[in-house]
């Protein structure tokens, strides 16, 4: 019976990686450029790979370069890292209806390696998943990210220095690229990311919040004032 069940864990495992090889090849070019950006944010090899290793998150560690950029402590940078991922928490309580019973140690584990793209692989499959095939998509992912990052820090390194410090101008041209189609495709968007510029640069200017601070209070007040104003427009046109 334990024989069964090892098969068909290592079985699930490798259906896993199979199914993540996509995931695998999309984070190539986002990780070699958090590599590289992350080197012309002075970041060293070390640091750079350790991140990838520690934290998983592409948003929150591309957020974190510019934070660390603009002079942002520890405490700053950890707190903008939870806003930004707090979305996990849902689509972890979500994973788990999804899961095969497991014990609590093997949860944690494959808990780590939840991502926005993990997270649609494993959920969108049909039936339950085995901890096994969860295992494998992580896994795949998780490699690519990691191992590609310090490739991406690498050949940074081995640019010309006017290249790099001209590099430092991609972090925030990449933002701008990621926000343009959403703004193309819902006008909320338009009014959060309005409001939240408008609240850093009140915040910024008047010396209210450091820029650390000032990023995450801009994002909170302007995600729940456009949610709310949302909701009432929303009641409005059902009475």
């Amino acid at each position: 019976m334990q024989m069964a069940a090892v098969s068909e864990q290592k079985s699930g495992f490798k259906a896993g990686i199979k199914a993540g090889i996509s995931i695998a090849v999309g984070y190539l070019p986002v990780a070699l450029t958090f590599g590289l950006l992350a080197k012309t944010t002075g970041l060293t090899l070390f640091e750079s790979v350790l991140m990838s290793l520690l934290v998983f998150a592409g948003a929150a560690q591309y957020i974190s370069l510019s934070l660390i950029a603009a002079g942002a402590g520890a405490a700053v940078i950890i707190f903008n890292t939870f806003i930004v991922n707090i979305r996990h928490f849902l689509m972890s309580a979500s994973l788990n209806e999804k899961m095969e019973p497991e014990t609590r140690a093997k949860k944690s584990i494959y808990a780590f390696g939840l991502t926005d793209e993990t997270f649609t692989v494993i959920a969108t499959r049909e039936g339950k998943t085995s901890t096994g095939f969860a295992l494998g998509v992580m896994l795949i992912a998780y490699g690519s990210w990691v191992v590609n990052t310090g490739i991406g820090h690498v050949i940074g390194a081995s640019l010309p220095e006017f290249l790099q410090q001209a590099m430092s101008i991609a972090l925030y041209a990449m933002f701008v690229g990621l926000l343009v189609p959403s703004l193309k495709k819902e006008m909320k968007v338009v009014y959060l990311a309005g409001l939240a510029a408008v609240l850093n640069s009140v915040f910024t200017m008047t010396g209210l919040l450091d820029t650390g601070w000032a990023i995450a209070a801009s994002t909170l007040i302007s995600a729940m004032s456009v949610e709310v104003m949302t909701g009432l427009r929303k009641g409005a046109e059902i009475r």
